[in-house]
């Protein structure tokens, strides 16, 4: 076996090809040879690319799947996404991305790559899972919302609203390692942390889950797979797909996910919530929160000149 692959032990990919490998055939050791060194091309490869370029027939690539304990090359080709979600570093996340998308037609390919993971989200999102985490949000003393990084803006915007509906809760400041469990002492039993993560997955974001884990807090994850490390301590687990290979992050299903959350968390909360925003607008109105930093209307006599066209004083 080649050196190396006994480092391979994080991805269940990697693990099946390891624990086959000395009974495989010379063809499907090609394979596996092959995806371990170049998994970031042969994710975007069909099976009959793939057999092309490794010297072996379409069918050859098929069986080797199959042998793998996959239903057939598309479910296979979904565990080597997985694996490229987990090993893609930055630079070669933008390669890709040069390589997928033409200039010409970028807007039109992030939407509807964004678009993509969207109804990818609609299919595998287990609803169950989705009305446990609301209960579970609902019943807690406290609520804990972590994410990091790309993450961190989830993490607040779903804090903000979390907060016209509950009174404790509290989005984790990530500056460092020791703040993490500073702020999560007094996590307990009848507390819920919240866990928002995508790859490249944040260490930080794991280790306050398994240290909540250790106080017996609920824990619901939002991340973009069952393979995801995040699920590791979780009972809960959200999963919203996000884009594989691109120097931006797509968290546009995450941020649905989101939405429904406080939507259905709202509908459950519906008079304490009406009552948080009516005391808010009296509040807003005689502090003139909104008066002076707003425009609300426009000047009737100023005229909008198009590019091209003489102003006329």
């Amino acid at each position: 076996m080649k050196k190396g692959w006994v480092m391979a032990n994080t991805n269940d990919l990697l693990n099946r090809i390891n624990r086959k490998y000395s009974k495989m055939s010379k063809g499907q050791k090609l394979l596996s040879n092959y995806i371990t060194d170049c998994y970031d091309k042969a994710v975007f490869l069909t099976a009959a690319k793939l057999g092309e370029i490794v010297g072996v027939s379409e069918s050859t690539v098929v069986r080797f799947a199959m042998n793998l304990g996959y239903k057939g090359y598309p479910d296979f080709q979904k565990a080597l996404e997985e694996m490229v979600m987990n090993k893609l570093n930055s630079v070669q996340r933008m390669e890709v991305t040069y390589g997928r998308i033409s200039e010409s037609k970028i807007l039109e390919s992030v939407l509807r790559s964004d678009e993509e993971k969207i109804k990818q989200t609609i299919q595998d999102i287990d609803e169950n899972a989705f009305e446990a985490a609301v209960e579970m949000i609902l019943n807690a003393k406290k609520i804990y919302v972590i994410g990091i990084h790309s993450s961190a803006p989830l993490a607040s915007f779903l804090t903000f609203y979390l907060n016209l509906m509950f009174p404790n809760v509290v989005q984790i400041q990530t500056n460092n390692s020791s703040e993490v469990f500073e702020q999560m002492l007094r996590i307990g039993s009848e507390d819920v942390i919240i866990g928002i993560s995508f790859p490249r997955y944040s260490m930080r974001t794991l280790k306050a889950l398994e240290y909540a884990n250790t106080k017996q807090a609920r824990i619901i994850t939002l991340t973009d797979s069952i393979h995801s490390p995040m699920n590791m301590y979780s009972s809960c687990n959200l999963i919203a797909r996000s884009d594989m290979a691109s120097i931006v992050d797509s968290l546009v299903a995450p941020l649905s996910i989101i939405n429904a959350l406080v939507v259905a968390l709202c509908m459950k909360k519906h008079e304490e919530v009406v009552k948080t925003l009516e005391t808010l607008e009296n509040i807003w109105d005689e502090y003139q929160v909104y008066s002076n930093d707003e425009i609300n209307f426009v000047d009737p006599n100023v005229r909008i000149v198009n590019p091209g066209e003489e102003k006329h004083v």
